[in-house]
């Protein structure tokens, strides 16, 4: 009996888990919908324009003509592994 039974589901499974899985997935889908209540309206600007509108706003405050020299950003550098790269300062 039991092997007329797995015989059985085996060939009428996709018969029975397409709709027990369109149900479950309608239920989820309305669920969240409800849950999240209705979708924000979009911004107009995108966020690489917001971002490059805040970096000019940083930079129109800085003085453009102010900047370290090359000598000086090698002190800030990390040091190279082993420190075969860079000859040490005399």
């Amino acid at each position: 009996m039991w092997p007329l039974v797995w015989t059985a589901m085996r060939t009428y499974a996709p018969y029975i888990t397409f709709p027990v899985t369109f149900v479950v997935g309608a239920v989820g889908y309305h669920l969240e919908w409800f849950v999240r209540g209705t979708p924000k309206p979009r911004e107009d600007k995108s966020i690489l324009e917001l971002r490059e509108e805040r970096k000019l706003q940083e930079q129109m405050g800085m003085d453009s003509t102010q900047v370290l020299s090359l000598k000086d950003r090698l002190e800030f550098a990390p040091k190279a592994a082993l420190n075969r790269n860079r000859p040490e300062k005399s």
